[in-house]
């Protein structure tokens, strides 16, 4: 059995976010591909994930043991270490992601358990991994002249790939605050993509 990791990181609810609208319908969908499949569904905002204090960077980079599976700190890390999938589901916010998508990542890039260091460099620990982000954006920034100021879907594909995960899907909803748009029109779209996607994910 496949299990699902379905980050939500939007404070919207899934009838006010066009992110959620897209994110939703990809779970729908996967679901009915994969009845045996676990998803486990972590809304960022409902954790209520605070940053990482002084003593908290000791434990996430200190020495790991035994008993490090049973701290609540890098219960986060550990979970995301044994998901064989990802959804990361994040509106495009001041160019990124929302800052409590930054919070969780790092409770999750955490030595020992998604990454090493070794005499040539880190080592990513989550190889043979899947991962499929669904974003929404204002404007158009998957190609100039925006492209290069776009740091959110850049920012998760390194992160992910720094801890091993290079398969790495992106659907993203774009223009959807351009007067003159067909907002529905494009949600329908990339809801369309991720029916699509749902199929071989």
């Amino acid at each position: 059995m496949k299990k699902i990791l379905y980050i939500k990181a939007n404070p919207k609810t899934e009838e006010q976010s066009r992110t959620f609208k897209i994110s939703e319908a990809f779970v729908k969908y996967y679901k009915e591909k994969n009845p045996n499949h676990k998803i486990i569904t972590l809304d960022l905002y409902k954790e209520n994930i605070r940053p990482l204090t002084l003593d908290d960077i000791e434990t996430i980079f200190g020495p790991k043991s035994d008993d490090s599976k049973v701290n609540p700190l890098l219960k986060y890390a550990y979970e995301f270490a044994e998901a064989d999938k990802y959804i990361v589901a994040s509106p495009f916010w001041n160019l990124s992601v929302p800052s409590i998508l930054k919070v969780y990542v790092d409770y999750i890039c955490v030595t020992g358990i998604s990454f090493k260091y070794t005499e040539s460099g880190s080592l990513g620990l989550l190889e043979n991994r899947r991962a499929l982000h669904i974003t929404t954006r204002g404007g158009y920034y998957s190609e100039p002249p925006l492209l290069h100021v776009e740091m959110g879907d850049k920012y998760l594909r390194g992160i992910f790939g720094f801890m091993g995960i290079t398969d790495f899907t992106t659907i993203a909803a774009e223009g959807l605050d351009i007067m003159g748009n067909d907002i529905q029109k494009i949600v329908d779209e990339a809801i369309e993509d991720a029916k699509t996607l749902a199929q071989s994910f």
